[in-house]
């Protein structure tokens, strides 16, 4: 009498394998990628190096695997450093338009922009050395280049006129290197050092030379950053048209030729935040102007 029971048990059980694993199939693995604590859903793919590369319209000899592979790393760092990248694309929508203008004004090549991402992510950064600014100029080299440094104002931090002064340094380097990858490079590591390497090692490019590690990575990282900013579909990399970051061009002028004795009652005099007032001239460094010399300054204020 049990006999009927235990064959419909048994059919009803081979039932349910066979509908669970029809059901594990059809959802293409996704609940042991749930459930397997060593599943990572994600792809990592290495970048196609099987293309020219250049930077400043000079090729990377691609046929040397030292060149290729300093370049993959940079490439591959760049590629998976998402917060950062991803900050960097928004920001040039931003600031490129200026900074490419001014490039084009000095002829400089437009790479150079990439330039100022390496250097600063497109941020009024300081260094610990004491470098400041989207070029990163030294208080020093900011005043050879004409950049007013004092105790109120800075200006590493006006980018027009850091922008100016860092194509008017790029172009001095070209003149004395001959190269643009050359004068990249001494940007990083400074002149008189690069020098004294291509006279130590009797070497004729970049990349012949044995550098120290920032200054050996620089100007792949430069290509790098190209790369992804110029086509960041192909490295996995959206930003939607209402994500970017907006240019600050929506702007009224207001000249300014004595004293302030406070930037806070200024911006509040002409509708306006300190805050914001910050924002659009990050070069004012306090709270106040002294002046002593009637110098004439454009301020930006918000329309």
């Amino acid at each position: 009498m049990f006999k009927p029971l235990h064959y419909y048990t048994l059919a009803l059980a081979a039932f349910l394998s066979i509908a669970i694993f029809a059901s594990y199939s059809n959802n293409d693995g996704q609940e042991d990628r749930k459930t397997d604590p060593s599943g990572i859903p994600q792809v990592i793919k290495p970048v196609d190096l099987d293309r020219p590369f250049d930077f400043g319209g000079e090729r990377l000899p691609m046929d040397n695997f030292d060149v290729r592979e300093r370049l993959d790393r940079e490439l591959l760092v760049n590629t998976y450093w998402h917060s950062t990248t991803i900050l960097n694309i928004k920001n040039a929508y931003k600031y490129f338009p200026t900074i490419e203008r001014i490039l084009a004004e000095n002829g400089v090549p437009e790479d150079f922009k990439y330039l100022a991402v390496a250097e600063s992510s497109l941020r009024n950064e300081v260094s610990p050395a004491g470098a400041r600014g989207f070029w990163q100029f030294m208080r020093g080299a900011a005043g050879d280049y004409g950049l007013e440094v004092s105790d109120e104002v800075d200006e590493r931090y006006h980018l027009e006129k850091c922008t100016q002064a860092a194509c008017t340094f790029i172009k001095d380097l070209y003149r004395r290197f001959g190269s643009w990858t050359m004068a990249a490079a001494a940007y990083n590591v400074g002149a008189a050092r690069l020098s004294r390497e291509i006279s130590e090692q009797r070497a004729d490019t970049y990349y012949d030379l044995n550098l120290n590690a920032e200054t050996s990575r620089y100007v792949f990282r430069l290509v790098a950053i190209k790369e992804i900013m110029k086509r960041p579909h192909d490295f996995g990399f959206y930003i939607e048209k209402e994500d970017r970051y907006p240019p600050l061009d929506d702007y009224k002028t207001v000249i300014v030729d004595g004293p302030v004795g406070n930037w806070g009652d200024f911006a509040r005099e002409h509708g306006t935040s300190y805050r914001m007032l910050k924002v659009y001239n990050p070069w004012l460094t306090e709270a106040k102007l002294t002046n002593r010399s009637g110098k004439t300054y454009e301020i930006r204020l918000p329309k």
